[in-house]
């Protein structure tokens, strides 16, 4: 990341519908402020590094990780990724409440950039690593938020991904669902994944995490060990 800003506009009030908004903009009483979720951010992480980022809400975390994924684009700076990027900013996203499991997988993978014939030969595999065989042919608004998170995370990390972004992904699920997402990122770790992790558990962080990286309201106060930008986190929510 290179001298990267992001800037946000931000309605003074909530309007209801576009044909409002329309009228009020042409008679120019639609008023936005500006706000930067992040500002003149330099960092950069290497190939196979496991990196963690720490911060409170809104200090500019997961803007940080949209922008790897390409999900969002920065307003001034560049941002240069090599490799194909699997991210898990929220489990279960893109997936359809009417739909069936088995149908939410051919179509997150589809998002996610896999053809009908890759998570075909997968298909098994994916399920059986979800728990859910009894449920899959069941719509997903029947699921609960664990099975939603068991299946997101089963397509999301059934390929090993060049970079794997996972924002707050040990907080979900049940301690079993936790142990496999643990182990499964043991494993990426140990073959070369280069890994992003967003977590608020300093434990989590300070256990996987090589080096990590402190936001507050959008500026990187402390980058280095893991270990030295937690001591710096905690001493200055301490004071």
């Amino acid at each position: 990341m290179e001298n990267v800003s992001v800037r946000y506009r931000v309605p003074h009030e909530r309007i209801g519908t576009f044909k409002e908004y329309a009228i009020r903009w042409l008679q120019r009483k639609v008023r936005h402020h500006t706000f930067w979720a992040l500002k003149d951010v330099n960092m950069s992480i290497q190939k196979g590094e496991v990196f963690g980022l720490i911060g409170q809400n809104g200090a500019g975390k997961s803007t940080m990780l949209k922008l790897i994924a390409r999900v969002l684009r920065p307003t001034a700076g560049r941002v240069l990724v090599k490799g194909r990027v699997a991210p898990l900013l929220e489990l279960g996203a893109g997936f359809h409440p009417e739909l069936s499991g088995r149908e939410n997988i051919f179509l997150n993978a589809a998002i996610l950039g896999f053809t009908r014939q890759e998570i075909s030969k997968k298909y098994d595999h994916i399920v059986a690593f979800s728990e859910l065989q009894d449920f899959i042919e069941a719509p997903m608004r029947t699921y609960s938020s664990g099975m939603w998170a068991r299946l997101g995370f089963a397509v999301a990390t059934d390929v090993q991904p060049d970079v794997l972004i996972l924002d707050e992904i040990l907080a979900v699920g049940d301690e079993t669902f936790q142990r496999k997402c643990t182990d499964r990122i043991h494993q990426f770790r140990e073959e070369g994944t280069t890994i992003l992790l967003v977590s608020h558990s300093m434990d989590a962080i300070q256990d996987m995490c090589q080096r990590a990286a402190w936001l507050d309201h959008g500026k990187v106060l402390a980058t280095g060990a893991a270990e030295e930008v937690i001591h710096a986190y905690r001493k200055g929510q301490a004071g």
